[in-house]
Protein backbone atom coordinates (compact mmCIF):
# COMPACT_ATOMS: atom_id res chain seq x y z
CA UNK A 1 0.00 0.00 0.00
CA UNK A 2 2.81 2.41 0.90
CA UNK A 3 4.50 1.74 -2.45
CA UNK A 4 1.30 2.47 -4.37
CA UNK A 5 0.69 5.69 -2.40
CA UNK A 6 4.28 6.85 -2.93
CA UNK A 7 4.04 6.16 -6.66
CA UNK A 8 0.86 8.25 -6.95
CA UNK A 9 2.45 11.02 -4.89
CA UNK A 10 5.46 11.19 -7.18
CA UNK A 11 3.09 12.02 -10.05
CA UNK A 12 0.75 14.37 -8.19
CA UNK A 13 3.59 16.20 -6.44
CA UNK A 14 5.88 16.50 -9.43
CA UNK A 15 8.12 19.60 -9.67
CA UNK A 16 5.47 21.08 -11.97
CA UNK A 17 3.00 21.50 -9.09
CA UNK A 18 5.68 22.99 -6.81
CA UNK A 19 6.64 25.63 -9.36
CA UNK A 20 3.00 26.23 -10.32
CA UNK A 21 2.10 27.07 -6.71
CA UNK A 22 5.03 29.49 -6.34
CA UNK A 23 4.67 30.94 -9.84
CA UNK A 24 0.94 31.62 -9.58
CA UNK A 25 1.39 33.23 -6.16
CA UNK A 26 4.13 35.49 -7.55
CA UNK A 27 2.06 36.42 -10.61
CA UNK A 28 -1.03 37.25 -8.52
CA UNK A 29 1.15 39.27 -6.12
CA UNK A 30 2.59 41.33 -8.97
CA UNK A 31 -0.79 41.83 -10.63
CA UNK A 32 -2.38 43.00 -7.37
CA UNK A 33 0.63 45.22 -6.57
CA UNK A 34 1.26 43.04 -3.51
CA UNK A 35 -2.14 43.44 -1.88
CA UNK A 36 -0.86 41.27 0.97
CA UNK A 37 1.30 44.22 2.02
CA UNK A 38 -0.76 47.21 0.84
CA UNK A 39 -3.96 46.10 2.54
CA UNK A 40 -2.53 44.64 5.73
CA UNK A 41 -4.26 47.20 8.04
CA UNK A 42 -7.53 46.71 6.13
CA UNK A 43 -7.28 42.92 6.56
CA UNK A 44 -7.02 43.30 10.33
CA UNK A 45 -9.94 45.76 10.44
CA UNK A 46 -12.18 43.56 8.33
CA UNK A 47 -11.62 40.52 10.53
CA UNK A 48 -13.89 42.02 13.15
CA UNK A 49 -16.26 43.76 10.76
CA UNK A 50 -19.80 42.61 10.12
CA UNK A 51 -22.24 40.32 11.89
CA UNK A 52 -23.74 36.93 11.22
CA UNK A 53 -27.21 36.59 9.72
CA UNK A 54 -29.77 33.80 9.57
CA UNK A 55 -28.18 32.65 6.30
CA UNK A 56 -24.52 33.43 6.87
CA UNK A 57 -21.80 33.73 9.48
CA UNK A 58 -19.70 36.78 10.35
CA UNK A 59 -16.32 37.52 8.76
CA UNK A 60 -14.61 36.46 11.97
CA UNK A 61 -16.57 33.20 12.15
CA UNK A 62 -15.73 32.46 8.51
CA UNK A 63 -12.08 33.22 9.30
CA UNK A 64 -12.22 30.90 12.31
CA UNK A 65 -13.77 28.14 10.19
CA UNK A 66 -10.97 28.59 7.65
CA UNK A 67 -8.31 28.59 10.35
CA UNK A 68 -9.90 25.47 11.81
CA UNK A 69 -8.94 23.80 8.55
CA UNK A 70 -5.58 25.52 8.19
CA UNK A 71 -4.25 25.39 11.75
CA UNK A 72 -3.84 21.69 12.29
CA UNK A 73 -1.34 18.86 12.22
CA UNK A 74 0.57 20.66 9.48
CA UNK A 75 1.59 23.36 11.94
CA UNK A 76 3.22 20.88 14.31
CA UNK A 77 3.89 17.50 12.70
CA UNK A 78 4.05 19.04 9.21
CA UNK A 79 6.84 21.43 10.16
CA UNK A 80 8.75 18.55 11.74
CA UNK A 81 8.50 16.40 8.59
CA UNK A 82 9.44 19.35 6.36
CA UNK A 83 12.64 19.91 8.35
CA UNK A 84 13.39 16.16 8.43
CA UNK A 85 13.24 15.68 4.67
CA UNK A 86 14.09 19.20 3.46
CA UNK A 87 16.40 20.53 6.18
CA UNK A 88 16.02 23.85 8.04
CA UNK A 89 15.75 25.66 4.69
CA UNK A 90 12.31 24.13 4.17
CA UNK A 91 10.98 26.63 6.73
CA UNK A 92 12.00 29.52 4.45
CA UNK A 93 10.09 28.03 1.53
CA UNK A 94 7.07 27.60 3.80
CA UNK A 95 7.30 31.36 4.42
CA UNK A 96 7.51 32.02 0.69
CA UNK A 97 4.41 29.92 0.06
CA UNK A 98 2.60 31.90 2.76
CA UNK A 99 3.66 35.33 1.49
CA UNK A 100 2.96 34.63 -2.17
CA UNK A 101 0.03 32.37 -1.37
CA UNK A 102 -1.80 35.19 0.39
CA UNK A 103 -2.60 36.64 -3.03
CA UNK A 104 -3.85 33.22 -4.22
CA UNK A 105 -5.99 33.00 -1.08
CA UNK A 106 -7.48 36.41 -1.91
CA UNK A 107 -8.36 35.35 -5.46
CA UNK A 108 -10.00 32.04 -4.57
CA UNK A 109 -11.95 33.38 -1.59
CA UNK A 110 -13.18 36.43 -3.51
CA UNK A 111 -14.38 34.13 -6.30
CA UNK A 112 -16.11 31.99 -3.70
CA UNK A 113 -18.08 35.03 -2.54
CA UNK A 114 -18.90 36.25 -6.07
CA UNK A 115 -20.46 32.97 -7.17
CA UNK A 116 -21.97 31.76 -3.88
CA UNK A 117 -25.57 30.63 -3.59
CA UNK A 118 -28.19 30.57 -0.89
CA UNK A 119 -29.25 26.94 -0.50
CA UNK A 120 -31.67 25.70 2.15
CA UNK A 121 -31.31 29.00 4.00
CA UNK A 122 -27.49 28.93 4.15
CA UNK A 123 -24.74 30.49 2.04
CA UNK A 124 -22.76 27.90 0.12
CA UNK A 125 -19.91 28.34 -2.30
CA UNK A 126 -16.47 27.14 -3.33
CA UNK A 127 -14.46 26.12 -6.38
CA UNK A 128 -17.18 23.83 -7.76
CA UNK A 129 -19.58 26.79 -7.78
CA UNK A 130 -17.20 29.28 -9.41
CA UNK A 131 -15.94 26.72 -11.92
CA UNK A 132 -19.49 26.05 -13.12
CA UNK A 133 -20.72 29.66 -13.03
CA UNK A 134 -17.54 31.48 -13.93
CA UNK A 135 -16.11 29.08 -16.52
CA UNK A 136 -19.33 27.40 -17.63
CA UNK A 137 -17.68 23.98 -17.22
CA UNK A 138 -20.06 21.82 -15.20
CA UNK A 139 -18.05 18.65 -15.84
CA UNK A 140 -14.93 20.30 -14.39
CA UNK A 141 -16.94 21.49 -11.40
CA UNK A 142 -18.15 17.94 -10.78
CA UNK A 143 -14.60 16.59 -11.03
CA UNK A 144 -13.46 19.08 -8.39
CA UNK A 145 -16.47 18.35 -6.17
CA UNK A 146 -15.92 14.58 -6.29
CA UNK A 147 -12.15 14.95 -5.74
CA UNK A 148 -12.78 17.22 -2.74
CA UNK A 149 -15.37 14.92 -1.19
CA UNK A 150 -12.91 12.05 -1.56
CA UNK A 151 -9.93 14.09 -0.26
CA UNK A 152 -11.64 15.83 2.68
CA UNK A 153 -14.00 13.00 3.56
CA UNK A 154 -11.59 10.07 3.32
CA UNK A 155 -7.91 10.91 2.71
CA UNK A 156 -7.16 13.97 4.86
CA UNK A 157 -8.91 13.20 8.19
CA UNK A 158 -6.57 10.26 8.80
CA UNK A 159 -3.50 12.53 8.94
CA UNK A 160 -5.01 14.68 11.66
CA UNK A 161 -6.33 11.70 13.61
CA UNK A 162 -3.00 9.88 13.40
CA UNK A 163 -1.19 12.81 15.00
CA UNK A 164 -3.79 13.00 17.77
CA UNK A 165 -3.42 9.30 18.55
CA UNK A 166 0.38 9.46 18.44
CA UNK A 167 0.70 12.53 20.67
CA UNK A 168 -1.81 11.29 23.27
CA UNK A 169 -0.03 7.93 23.39
CA UNK A 170 3.31 9.69 23.98
CA UNK A 171 2.04 12.15 26.57
CA UNK A 172 -0.62 10.19 28.47
CA UNK A 173 -0.11 6.58 27.31
CA UNK A 174 -3.67 6.48 25.96
CA UNK A 175 -4.26 3.53 23.65
CA UNK A 176 -4.96 4.73 20.06
CA UNK A 177 -8.06 2.54 19.95
CA UNK A 178 -9.52 4.46 22.89
CA UNK A 179 -8.59 7.76 21.24
CA UNK A 180 -10.28 6.62 18.02
CA UNK A 181 -13.54 5.86 19.85
CA UNK A 182 -13.54 9.25 21.62
CA UNK A 183 -12.86 11.11 18.37
CA UNK A 184 -15.70 9.30 16.61
CA UNK A 185 -18.18 10.28 19.34
CA UNK A 186 -17.08 13.92 19.46
CA UNK A 187 -17.19 14.20 15.68
CA UNK A 188 -20.70 12.77 15.56
CA UNK A 189 -21.94 15.43 17.98
CA UNK A 190 -20.42 18.30 15.99
CA UNK A 191 -21.07 17.27 12.39
CA UNK A 192 -24.70 16.36 12.99
CA UNK A 193 -25.29 19.89 14.29
CA UNK A 194 -25.02 21.78 10.98
CA UNK A 195 -22.98 24.75 9.78
CA UNK A 196 -24.00 27.05 12.65
CA UNK A 197 -22.71 24.63 15.26
CA UNK A 198 -19.50 24.16 13.27
CA UNK A 199 -19.03 27.95 13.03
CA UNK A 200 -19.70 28.47 16.74
CA UNK A 201 -17.35 25.66 17.70
CA UNK A 202 -14.58 26.97 15.44
CA UNK A 203 -14.90 30.64 16.49
CA UNK A 204 -14.72 29.59 20.15
CA UNK A 205 -11.88 27.07 20.04
CA UNK A 206 -9.58 28.21 17.22
CA UNK A 207 -8.51 31.65 18.55
CA UNK A 208 -7.90 30.21 22.02
CA UNK A 209 -5.83 27.24 20.88
CA UNK A 210 -3.74 29.15 18.32
CA UNK A 211 -2.97 32.04 20.68
CA UNK A 212 -2.10 29.71 23.55
CA UNK A 213 0.30 27.70 21.42
CA UNK A 214 1.99 30.79 19.98
CA UNK A 215 2.44 32.33 23.45
CA UNK A 216 4.08 29.21 24.90
CA UNK A 217 6.33 28.83 21.84
CA UNK A 218 7.30 32.51 22.04
CA UNK A 219 8.23 32.12 25.71
CA UNK A 220 10.60 29.29 24.79
CA UNK A 221 12.07 31.35 21.95
CA UNK A 222 12.46 34.38 24.25
CA UNK A 223 14.36 32.29 26.79
CA UNK A 224 16.79 31.39 24.02
CA UNK A 225 16.73 34.68 22.11
CA UNK A 226 20.50 34.74 21.79
CA UNK A 227 20.34 31.74 19.46
CA UNK A 228 17.71 33.25 17.14
CA UNK A 229 20.10 35.15 14.78
CA UNK A 230 22.12 31.98 14.18
CA UNK A 231 18.94 30.00 13.57
CA UNK A 232 17.67 32.56 11.04
CA UNK A 233 21.02 32.45 9.24
CA UNK A 234 20.91 28.64 9.19
CA UNK A 235 17.44 28.74 7.63
CA UNK A 236 18.54 31.20 4.92
CA UNK A 237 21.75 29.31 4.12
CA UNK A 238 19.93 26.00 3.93
CA UNK A 239 17.15 27.46 1.77
CA UNK A 240 19.61 28.42 -0.97
CA UNK A 241 22.08 25.56 -0.65
CA UNK A 242 24.86 27.59 1.01
CA UNK A 243 25.08 25.43 4.13
CA UNK A 244 27.76 22.73 3.94
CA UNK A 245 25.68 20.17 5.79
CA UNK A 246 22.39 20.67 3.96
CA UNK A 247 23.51 22.04 0.59
CA UNK A 248 22.96 18.71 -1.14
CA UNK A 249 19.22 18.74 -0.46
CA UNK A 250 18.37 22.19 -1.89
CA UNK A 251 15.75 20.71 -4.22
CA UNK A 252 14.17 18.80 -1.35
CA UNK A 253 14.11 21.95 0.80
CA UNK A 254 12.02 23.70 -1.85
CA UNK A 255 9.76 20.69 -2.53
CA UNK A 256 9.08 19.88 1.12
CA UNK A 257 8.73 23.53 2.08
CA UNK A 258 6.14 24.11 -0.64
CA UNK A 259 4.38 20.78 -0.03
CA UNK A 260 4.07 21.26 3.72
CA UNK A 261 3.41 24.99 3.30
CA UNK A 262 0.41 24.29 1.10
CA UNK A 263 -0.71 21.48 3.39
CA UNK A 264 -0.53 23.90 6.31
CA UNK A 265 -1.98 27.15 4.94
CA UNK A 266 -3.94 25.64 2.01
CA UNK A 267 -3.46 28.77 -0.13
CA UNK A 268 -4.62 27.93 -3.64
CA UNK A 269 -5.74 24.45 -2.63
CA UNK A 270 -9.42 25.34 -2.83
CA UNK A 271 -10.49 24.59 0.74
CA UNK A 272 -10.73 28.16 2.08
CA UNK A 273 -13.40 29.39 -0.39
CA UNK A 274 -15.92 26.99 1.12
CA UNK A 275 -15.82 28.72 4.51
CA UNK A 276 -15.29 32.22 3.14
CA UNK A 277 -18.43 31.87 0.99
CA UNK A 278 -20.49 31.41 4.15
CA UNK A 279 -19.68 34.94 5.37
CA UNK A 280 -22.32 37.67 5.22
CA UNK A 281 -20.46 40.63 3.69
CA UNK A 282 -21.36 43.59 1.46
CA UNK A 283 -18.54 43.02 -1.03
CA UNK A 284 -16.65 39.85 -2.07
CA UNK A 285 -13.24 41.54 -1.76
CA UNK A 286 -13.82 41.99 1.97
CA UNK A 287 -13.71 38.28 2.68
CA UNK A 288 -10.93 37.82 0.16
CA UNK A 289 -8.72 40.18 2.19
CA UNK A 290 -9.66 38.49 5.47
CA UNK A 291 -8.72 35.09 4.06
CA UNK A 292 -5.41 36.45 2.77
CA UNK A 293 -4.51 37.40 6.34
CA UNK A 294 -5.42 33.92 7.61
CA UNK A 295 -2.45 32.54 5.64
CA UNK A 296 -0.15 34.77 7.71
CA UNK A 297 -1.68 33.57 10.97
CA UNK A 298 -1.21 29.96 9.98
CA UNK A 299 2.30 29.90 8.54
CA UNK A 300 4.14 33.05 9.60
CA UNK A 301 2.94 32.77 13.20
CA UNK A 302 2.11 29.19 14.15
CA UNK A 303 4.46 27.28 11.81
CA UNK A 304 7.34 29.67 12.55
CA UNK A 305 6.82 29.18 16.26
CA UNK A 306 7.14 25.41 15.82
CA UNK A 307 10.14 25.66 13.49
CA UNK A 308 12.08 28.07 15.71
CA UNK A 309 11.41 25.91 18.74
CA UNK A 310 12.77 22.77 17.02
CA UNK A 311 15.85 24.50 15.62
CA UNK A 312 16.70 26.34 18.86
CA UNK A 313 16.57 23.15 20.93
CA UNK A 314 18.32 21.12 18.22
CA UNK A 315 15.82 18.32 18.73
CA UNK A 316 15.18 17.35 15.13
CA UNK A 317 16.63 15.04 12.47
CA UNK A 318 17.51 15.63 8.83
CA UNK A 319 17.98 12.86 6.31
CA UNK A 320 19.07 12.87 2.68
CA UNK A 321 17.14 11.39 -0.25
CA UNK A 322 18.96 8.08 0.19
CA UNK A 323 17.92 7.86 3.83
CA UNK A 324 21.39 8.71 5.16
CA UNK A 325 21.28 10.91 8.28
CA UNK A 326 22.63 14.42 7.69
CA UNK A 327 21.86 15.56 11.24
CA UNK A 328 20.59 13.62 14.25
CA UNK A 329 19.38 15.53 17.26
CA UNK A 330 16.63 13.21 18.46
CA UNK A 331 17.50 9.59 17.73
CA UNK A 332 14.77 6.96 17.76
CA UNK A 333 11.83 9.35 17.28
CA UNK A 334 9.82 9.31 14.05
CA UNK A 335 9.31 12.61 12.23
CA UNK A 336 6.11 14.16 13.50
CA UNK A 337 4.59 15.48 16.73
CA UNK A 338 7.18 13.56 18.80
CA UNK A 339 9.83 16.11 17.77
CA UNK A 340 7.81 19.03 19.08
CA UNK A 341 6.75 17.22 22.24
CA UNK A 342 10.36 16.35 23.04
CA UNK A 343 11.55 19.88 22.28
CA UNK A 344 8.94 21.53 24.48
CA UNK A 345 9.42 18.98 27.25
CA UNK A 346 13.16 19.74 27.27
CA UNK A 347 12.39 23.40 27.91
CA UNK A 348 9.36 22.91 30.18
CA UNK A 349 9.83 19.60 32.06
CA UNK A 350 6.64 17.95 33.24
CA UNK A 351 4.45 20.26 31.17
CA UNK A 352 5.70 20.61 27.60
CA UNK A 353 4.89 17.09 26.43
CA UNK A 354 1.31 17.23 27.68
CA UNK A 355 0.77 20.80 26.41
CA UNK A 356 1.69 19.85 22.85
CA UNK A 357 -0.59 16.80 23.00
CA UNK A 358 -3.54 18.90 24.15
CA UNK A 359 -2.79 21.66 21.61
CA UNK A 360 -2.47 19.14 18.83
CA UNK A 361 -5.74 17.51 19.82
CA UNK A 362 -7.61 20.80 19.38
CA UNK A 363 -5.64 21.77 16.26
CA UNK A 364 -6.28 18.47 14.52
CA UNK A 365 -9.83 17.92 15.73
CA UNK A 366 -11.04 21.32 14.50
CA UNK A 367 -9.37 20.57 11.17
CA UNK A 368 -11.31 17.32 10.82
CA UNK A 369 -14.52 19.25 11.53
CA UNK A 370 -13.54 21.78 8.84
CA UNK A 371 -12.90 18.92 6.40
CA UNK A 372 -16.43 17.70 6.99
CA UNK A 373 -17.89 21.13 6.23
CA UNK A 374 -15.87 21.37 3.00
CA UNK A 375 -16.90 17.90 1.83
CA UNK A 376 -20.53 18.53 2.81
CA UNK A 377 -20.58 21.77 0.80
CA UNK A 378 -19.55 19.84 -2.31
CA UNK A 379 -22.30 17.31 -1.67
CA UNK A 380 -24.73 20.23 -1.40
CA UNK A 381 -23.43 21.38 -4.79
CA UNK A 382 -24.05 17.96 -6.32
CA UNK A 383 -27.51 17.78 -4.70
CA UNK A 384 -28.73 21.19 -5.88
CA UNK A 385 -30.92 19.83 -8.68
CA UNK A 386 -31.46 16.20 -7.66
CA UNK A 387 -31.61 15.68 -3.92
CA UNK A 388 -29.67 12.66 -2.70
CA UNK A 389 -29.84 12.86 1.12
CA UNK A 390 -28.10 9.52 1.49
CA UNK A 391 -24.86 11.10 0.23
CA UNK A 392 -24.56 13.21 3.38
CA UNK A 393 -25.11 10.16 5.57
CA UNK A 394 -22.43 8.26 3.65
CA UNK A 395 -20.05 11.21 4.05
CA UNK A 396 -20.52 11.31 7.83
CA UNK A 397 -19.93 7.58 8.16
CA UNK A 398 -16.92 7.71 5.81
CA UNK A 399 -15.29 10.64 7.62
CA UNK A 400 -15.76 9.05 11.04
CA UNK A 401 -14.43 5.74 9.70
CA UNK A 402 -11.41 7.47 8.14
CA UNK A 403 -10.72 9.20 11.44
CA UNK A 404 -10.82 5.91 13.34
CA UNK A 405 -8.67 4.17 10.72
CA UNK A 406 -6.10 6.97 10.65
CA UNK A 407 -5.79 7.04 14.43
CA UNK A 408 -4.55 3.46 14.64
CA UNK A 409 -2.55 3.18 11.39
CA UNK A 410 1.04 4.19 10.58
CA UNK A 411 1.92 7.85 10.11
CA UNK A 412 3.68 7.31 6.78
CA UNK A 413 0.58 5.88 5.13
CA UNK A 414 -1.68 8.58 6.60
CA UNK A 415 0.59 11.41 5.41
CA UNK A 416 0.95 9.82 1.98
CA UNK A 417 -2.81 9.62 1.47
CA UNK A 418 -3.22 13.17 2.76
CA UNK A 419 -0.62 14.48 0.32
CA UNK A 420 -2.51 12.90 -2.58
CA UNK A 421 -5.71 14.64 -1.49
CA UNK A 422 -4.02 18.04 -1.15
CA UNK A 423 -2.23 17.69 -4.48
CA UNK A 424 -5.32 16.71 -6.46
CA UNK A 425 -7.32 19.66 -5.12
CA UNK A 426 -4.43 22.07 -5.71
CA UNK A 427 -4.05 21.04 -9.37
CA UNK A 428 -7.76 21.41 -10.10
CA UNK A 429 -8.25 24.68 -8.22
CA UNK A 430 -5.12 26.53 -9.35
CA UNK A 431 -6.01 26.00 -13.01
CA UNK A 432 -9.50 27.37 -12.28
CA UNK A 433 -8.37 30.52 -10.45
CA UNK A 434 -5.84 31.29 -13.20
CA UNK A 435 -8.69 31.27 -15.71
CA UNK A 436 -10.97 33.34 -13.43
CA UNK A 437 -8.41 35.80 -12.07
CA UNK A 438 -9.87 38.75 -14.02
CA UNK A 439 -13.09 38.57 -12.01
CA UNK A 440 -11.26 38.61 -8.67
CA UNK A 441 -9.05 41.56 -9.61
CA UNK A 442 -12.04 43.45 -11.01
CA UNK A 443 -13.62 43.06 -7.57
CA UNK A 444 -10.44 44.33 -5.89
CA UNK A 445 -10.29 47.38 -8.16
CA UNK A 446 -13.97 48.13 -7.51
CA UNK A 447 -13.48 47.78 -3.75
CA UNK A 448 -10.48 50.11 -3.76
CA UNK A 449 -12.32 52.62 -5.95
CA UNK A 450 -15.32 52.82 -3.61
CA UNK A 451 -13.04 53.07 -0.59
CA UNK A 452 -11.14 55.97 -2.15
CA UNK A 453 -14.47 57.79 -2.54
CA UNK A 454 -15.13 57.39 1.17
CA UNK A 455 -18.18 55.16 0.78
CA UNK A 456 -18.92 51.71 2.17
CA UNK A 457 -18.13 49.28 -0.70
CA UNK A 458 -21.21 47.51 -2.08
CA UNK A 459 -21.02 44.90 -4.81
CA UNK A 460 -22.93 45.28 -8.07
CA UNK A 461 -21.87 42.51 -10.51
CA UNK A 462 -23.96 43.87 -13.40
CA UNK A 463 -22.16 47.22 -13.22
CA UNK A 464 -18.81 45.40 -13.38
CA UNK A 465 -19.86 43.11 -16.22
CA UNK A 466 -19.65 39.95 -14.08
CA UNK A 467 -22.17 37.34 -15.17
CA UNK A 468 -23.87 34.52 -13.24
CA UNK A 469 -23.38 36.18 -9.83
CA UNK A 470 -27.04 35.39 -9.22
CA UNK A 471 -27.09 35.81 -5.45
CA UNK A 472 -25.74 39.36 -5.62
CA UNK A 473 -28.16 40.38 -8.39
CA UNK A 474 -31.13 39.08 -6.39
CA UNK A 475 -29.79 40.79 -3.27
CA UNK A 476 -29.48 44.11 -5.07
CA UNK A 477 -32.97 43.86 -6.58
CA UNK A 478 -34.47 42.99 -3.20
CA UNK A 479 -32.81 46.01 -1.59
CA UNK A 480 -34.00 48.36 -4.36
CA UNK A 481 -37.70 47.51 -3.99
CA UNK A 482 -37.73 48.00 -0.21
CA UNK A 483 -38.66 51.49 1.10
CA UNK A 484 -35.80 53.52 2.55
CA UNK A 485 -37.06 55.60 5.46
CA UNK A 486 -34.12 56.22 7.77
CA UNK A 487 -30.35 55.84 7.80
CA UNK A 488 -30.86 52.84 10.08
CA UNK A 489 -33.20 51.26 7.54
CA UNK A 490 -30.68 51.88 4.76
CA UNK A 491 -28.01 50.10 6.73
CA UNK A 492 -30.40 47.23 7.37
CA UNK A 493 -31.15 46.94 3.64
CA UNK A 494 -27.47 46.60 2.93
CA UNK A 495 -27.34 43.43 4.99
CA UNK A 496 -30.43 41.77 3.59
CA UNK A 497 -29.77 38.13 2.81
Amino acid sequence: MNEIVNAINSVVWSPALVFLCLGVGLYFSLRSRFLQLRHLPEMIRLMFDGKSTDAGVSSFQALAMTLAGRVGTGNIAGVATAITFGGPGALFWMWMVAFLGASSAFVESTLGQVYKEKINGEYRGGPAFYIEKGLGMQWYAWVFAIATIFACGILLPGVQANSIGSSLKTAFDIDPNVTAAILAMLLGFIIFGGVKRIAHFASTVVPFMALGYIIVACVIIALNIGQLPNILWLIIKSAFGFDAGFGAILGLAIMWGVKRGIYSNEAGQGTAPHASSAAAVSHPAKQGLVQAFSVYIDTLFVCSATGFMLLITGLYNVQGPDGVALYTGIAGVAAGPGYVQTAMESMMPGFGNMFVAVALFFFAFTTIVAYYYIAETNIVYINRKVNRPWLTVVLKVALMSSTVYGTVKTADLAWGLGDIGVGLMAWLNIVAIILLQKTAFTCLKDYESQQSQGIEPLFDPEKLGIKNADYWVERKNAAEILPVQTPQTTETNRHIS
